[in-house]
């Protein structure tokens, strides 16, 4: 048994060196103003130094190859949510306002990965179906803490579900046409803006 294990590494090995090795290159294509429209599989194999029957071994296309590489930044957003979505402390609007600086810095980091993903949720229909359950976990999130709050009476939120829905959805929309637009305002004052929103509509100012 301890033979059979030590056979099954090597390719185990092998295999996350090069899923890793294709998401670098896609990320660095993105980043050089390739768009995820024409970026071909041939490119992406090539920068990672693999041939084009290899990359269909790890991946089934590029539809999978995207929200794979999502899958992770999505999680890094989530885990800054949290800061407000399970918090609990002496000052709410502090954490609140400290998740959203955090998230839009995410946005900036992952910029062309992002901006790939919302272009392509506009005309691939699974990968929408994927945007939008990411989308939907924070406005589940955010809904269990509005009522957290309410129950506290903290707010005075009459539907924490609609409520939640308006704020993630305004907030992913702001965020993203920072990105693609020159004439957006600085992070800093869109920061301070959608959290002097969230704070006004949640805690009524």
């Amino acid at each position: 048994m301890a033979t059979e294990s030590r056979r099954e590494s090597p390719p185990t090995a092998r295999r996350v060196a090069i899923q890793a090795a294709v998401l670098r290159a896609t990320e660095e294509l993105l980043a050089e103003g390739v768009s995820f429209a024409d970026l071909g599989i041939e490119r992406i194999a090539t920068r990672a130094g693999i041939s084009r029957t290899a990359f269909y071994f790890y991946f089934a296309d590029k539809r999978e190859l995207l929200l794979r590489l999502t899958d992770e930044v999505n999680g890094l957003l989530f885990e800054q949510a949290d800061r407000w979505f399970s918090g609990g402390g002496q000052d709410p609007e502090g954490e609140l306002g400290t998740a959203l600086a955090n998230i839009a810095a995410l946005f900036r980091e992952h910029a062309v990965l992002l901006r790939a993903l919302v272009e392509v949720s506009a005309y691939d229909g699974q990968v929408a179906t994927f945007w939008r359950s990411t989308i939907v976990r924070f406005v589940d999130a955010g809904e269990r803490r509005i009522e957290e709050e309410r129950a506290a009476g903290r707010s005075a939120v009459a539907d924490a579900r609609a409520t939640a829905y308006a704020l993630t959805w305004m907030t992913e929309r702001a965020l993203y046409q920072q990105l693609v637009e020159s004439d957006a305002p600085s992070p800093e004052d869109l920061v301070g803006a959608l959290a002097g929103i969230w704070a006004c509509s949640i805690y009524g100012g």
